[in-house]
């Protein structure tokens, strides 16, 4: 009896609990449903910022090169052997100084050939000299003579022979004088190409390259060869950057900028706009402006040809009211309708709705957009004016957004 009554107490706790578990089912399948429904998003939430007042410092990024100030070609005009090489690459330079010579034997001797010329015109021009007084005294005399005699003798012929003889002496003086001239440039032209061929430098600066070595032949017939590349004091250089056309318009003369080189990472180089070019450049679809900045380079860390990443400061403004740009994208999605077909078509896997963006009005119009606060826990469109924007942060200028307001950025997906 007593196997009897237990067995018949442990069948009913058992129909008991299978009563409460069916019961309880239903309940639970309903709490999921109306978390997965809520009203907040079908479980996301919203990821929100706090607006604040700041300053706005607005960037135009550009890379490029560096250049010296001044980097010239020096080459050789004259055609012959190098004899010598007086300097190498990172040797500083005066002006003046010389750097390469070219064998001189050749130019040497057509100088002195040209000395004695000159030389002989020079003594051609005496002689002429000579002959002048010669036929003037003549002359002369003649004169005298046809005075004395009241014009009897000389005959008229021989006078006019004296007059002519005279005037062909000094013909010939100018001649030779004339020769003489050319005698003198044509040395002086021998010594120019003397002292060329001492081939020296044009600035005060530092070697760069050199292209050119002792027993080498150096052939200037057609355009003269590039021996040596000397840049002009490093301590003060130049940073050409291409600006994209979208942003030029930001970009002026004077503009303060800093930039950074790979060698250095992590230092920042100030620099200033020194000019914004007007002619374009295309390359691969992509229009740019050539700008020159104007860099310090006391410590000579920054070497020419270095590539430079610079970020020029287009505008600053100091305490004004900041909305993330994050805030200017959102747009909340439409809500989904709810669900129909009873409790059991609720329970029913359905596949993902995409959301729809809302049209806000004024979104893209102009400095215009709308932003998203929260208010009382729900979000709220406010239209707002922006202004300089710098990437992150945007300026407001006019709206109803405050300092303080919360604005959604976006959301998240809650967790379970």
């Amino acid at each position: 009896m007593n196997d009897m009554t237990a067995s018949r107490l442990s069948l009913l706790a058992t129909r008991r609990r299978k009563w409460l578990l069916a019961a309880a089912l239903p309940v639970l399948a309903l709490l999921l449903w109306w978390g997965l429904s809520s009203s907040n998003g079908n479980g996301m939430r919203h990821l929100t910022e706090t607006v604040a007042r700041g300053d706005l410092e607005v960037n135009v990024s550009a890379t490029g090169n560096l250049y010296p100030t001044n980097q010239v070609d020096v080459g050789s005009e004259l055609s012959g052997i190098v004899e010598k090489v007086l300097v190498d690459e990172n040797d500083r330079v005066k002006r003046g100084q010389v750097l390469a010579q070219l064998d001189l034997s050749r130019l040497t001797d057509q100088v002195v050939k040209s000395q004695a010329a000159v030389l002989a015109a020079e003594a051609q021009v005496a002689q002429m000299q000579a002959t002048v007084k010669e036929t003037r005294a003549t002359l002369a005399r003649l004169r005298q003579v046809a005075e004395a005699t009241g014009g009897k003798v000389p005959s008229r012929s021989e006078l006019e022979a004296a007059e002519a003889a005279v005037t062909r002496a000094e013909a010939n003086e100018a001649n030779a004088r004339a020769a003489a001239a050319q005698a003198n440039a044509s040395l002086r032209s021998d010594q120019t190409n003397l002292s060329k061929a001492s081939i020296r430098s044009p600035i005060d600066g530092i070697v760069l390259t050199r292209q050119v070595e002792p027993g080498q032949t150096v052939a200037a017939s057609l355009q003269a060869p590039v021996l040596f590349t000397i840049a002009e004091d490093l301590a003060r250089m130049k940073l050409q950057v291409d600006v994209d056309e979208a942003d030029v318009s930001q970009v002026q003369t004077g503009q303060t900028a800093y930039f950074t080189v790979d060698a250095w990472p992590g230092r920042r180089y100030p620099a200033k706009i020194e000019r914004v070019g007007f002619g374009a450049q295309t390359s691969d679809g992509v229009v740019t402006y050539k700008t020159l900045l104007d860099v310090a380079n006391d410590d000579l860390s920054l070497r020419p040809g270095m590539t430079a990443t610079a970020e020029i400061s287009t505008a600053h403004l100091k305490d004004v009211l900041l909305v993330p740009n994050a805030a200017l994208r959102y747009t909340p999605p439409k809500p989904s309708a709810a669900p129909s077909g009873g409790f059991v078509d609720s329970l029913m896997t359905r596949p993902p709705t995409q959301p729809k963006q809302a049209k806000v009005v004024g979104k893209e119009s102009g400095g215009n957009k709308t932003v998203w606060v929260l208010q009382q826990g729900k979000a709220a469109p406010l239209e707002i004016t922006t202004g300089l924007s710098n990437g992150r942060y945007t300026e407001v200028t006019r709206g109803g957004l405050q300092a303080g307001m919360t604005v959604i950025t976006g959301t998240q997906k809650s967790a379970k």
